[in-house]
């Protein structure tokens, strides 16, 4: 074996080559795996505001007064209390980050039966922080999806007046 003939330059040089593809990966892996979950945070927003969506059509088309809440997911997809039946809700969604329509159901404060919205059952962390200092959301399962209050509505037996016409 000669001194100067270069192998173990070579072996070096191919130990930096590897040290720096894995920290490339591993670089292009956490990009990926954040992505992934801006993903389904943008997921769980949509999915869970179109439920709590749902849910308001379900109290504004109810007959009754004070509006009745539905009793489960499945009487968003089929309210079947008028003539003609009404789909407020297209599917049952599943829960981005549990991949299941396994969702906490906030109970109602008029009906210990009903729905007045839902919730993640997942602890994951967000990585977007929601509301204020004092009710900051930073978990999955803190973030509700209930339908907006209901505002006023102007009665119209009540003499509302518009205003004149130029």
């Amino acid at each position: 074996m000669r001194i100067g003939d270069g192998r173990g330059f070579t072996y070096l040089g191919m130990l930096f080559f590897v040290a720096i593809t894995a920290a490339a990966l591993a670089a292009l892996g956490q990009r990926w795996s954040t992505a992934a979950q801006r993903e389904r945070e943008r997921e769980l927003e949509f999915r869970g505001g179109e439920i709590a969506r749902a849910i308001e059509s379900y109290l504004l088309a109810s007959p009754s007064q004070p509006p009745a809440h539905p009793h489960s997911l499945e009487d968003l997809l089929r309210d079947a209390r008028g003539i003609k039946p009404r789909h407020h809700l297209r599917r049952l969604y599943a829960d981005p980050f549990t991949g299941k329509p396994d969702w906490v159901l906030l109970v109602a404060p008029t009906d210990p039966r009903g729905i007045a919205g839902v919730h993640s059952r997942s602890e994951q962390v967000l990585l977007r922080q929601l509301g204020d200092a004092e009710g900051a959301t930073s978990r999955a399962s803190d973030w509700l999806f209930k339908p907006a209050p209901a505002q006023a509505k102007p009665d119209p037996a009540a003499g509302a007046t518009s205003a004149p016409r130029p």
